[in-house]
């Protein structure tokens, strides 16, 4: 990315108030870290400078989003470039060297307030996923494993109304499924078993309904989140996974490689779309024999729940023309990009 920082391996990016938010993994001019937020101009995408004005103890990065009422950022922890680019890298895994943390900010200044410590076996905190209401002040972060028991989590983060410190709570646990040794990539046979690595979360626009991609298990979870301290599943589906390899109905001989990775939900609720690769070095890690492409729909009642894959829908294989497919947005909006200052 040209400017004045040089390349920052770009991760994702929100039209905020005083710009454009670019989250980065890797630092200025090149280096390897920290990781932060470029702040854009709205128009002509020029970089003006790094967000960050004191970040205190944050080194590692990955995503970022807000409580615009309440002047407040949050961001999240993956690693460098270099921890990344390469796949996992066991020796950083086992040694509990990836992000497990996340960050609170003064959006308005970018001053470090609260770095919230998830616990050094959760590794990789990821996606973000802030209430919609903008009176709230919850949301929340996806964890792609436990180095304890190879299970995949999801937290919630909240603040007490007054003000005060933020707190952190699992408030999801999904385990890892036993596997022989035989069916199981290089990265794995030590362990015996697949872990779910959830990779993308997506909170409905009513904030009523959580949905959480197990993208190494191969399955989409749906939760309903009417109280965020206690999610409550309601409904799964299988697609693709490193051992299951579970078919579309529209093409049920064909084992589906990858799995549930990135979710886009629209406004109404009622269209659940997937995509299945993560990044090129992971995905030949946990799918060795190759990543075809495919996106997917399902579809939901927002009032009652459920998932429902879509069988008229299923751009796969030659559709993408060679090209891996990671995530899609909606036109006109979507759940995962959408903000608001008022009810």
């Amino acid at each position: 990315m040209a400017g004045p920082f040089g390349p920052f391996r770009a991760h994702t990016l929100h039209c905020g108030p005083d710009g454009v938010f670019l989250s980065c993994l890797g630092g200025a001019n090149g280096e390897d870290g920290p990781g932060g937020v470029a702040l854009l101009d709205h128009e002509t995408f020029d970089v003006l400078r790094a967000w960050e004005t004191d970040r205190g103890p944050q080194r590692l990065a990955y995503d970022v989003w807000w409580h615009l009422n309440h002047e407040v950022a949050v961001t999240s922890e993956w690693g460098t470039p270099s921890m990344v680019e390469e796949g996992v890298d066991p020796e950083l895994l086992l040694g509990r060297k990836y992000g497990h943390a996340l960050h609170f900010w003064e959006l308005g200044t970018g001053r470090h307030l609260q770095r919230a410590d998830l616990g050094d076996e959760h590794q990789m905190v990821l996606e973000l996923r802030p209430a919609h209401d903008p009176e709230a002040t919850w949301g929340f972060a996806g964890v792609v494993v436990s180095v304890a028991d190879l299970s995949a989590s999801v937290w919630l983060w909240h603040r007490e109304r007054g003000g005060g410190e933020f707190t952190v709570r699992k408030v999801i646990t999904i385990p890892a499924e036993p596997a022989g040794p035989a069916e199981l990539p290089p990265a794995l046979r030590p362990f015996g078993a697949v872990p779910p690595l959830v990779t993308d979360i997506n909170l409905s626009v009513d904030d009523r309904w959580l949905y959480v991609s197990a993208w190494g298990t191969g399955e989409l979870l749906q939760y309903d989140v009417s109280d965020p301290f206690h999610p409550r599943r309601t409904a799964s589906a299988r697609l693709g996974g490193i051992t299951a390899r579970t078919p579309h109905p529209a093409a049920p001989e064909t084992p589906l490689t990858g799995g549930p990775q990135m979710v886009e939900l629209s406004r109404d609720g009622r269209r659940v779309y997937l995509t299945n690769s993560l990044y090129g070095s992971w995905d030949d890690q946990f799918y060795p024999d190759g990543v075809e492409p495919w996106l997917v729909k399902l579809d939901t009642d927002p009032a009652a729940g459920g998932l429902t894959v879509d069988h008229r829908f299923f751009p796969h294989g030659a559709d993408f023309r060679g090209r891996r497919v990671h995530q899609t947005h909606l036109q006109g909006g979507d759940a995962s990009s959408d903000s608001y200052c008022y009810r």
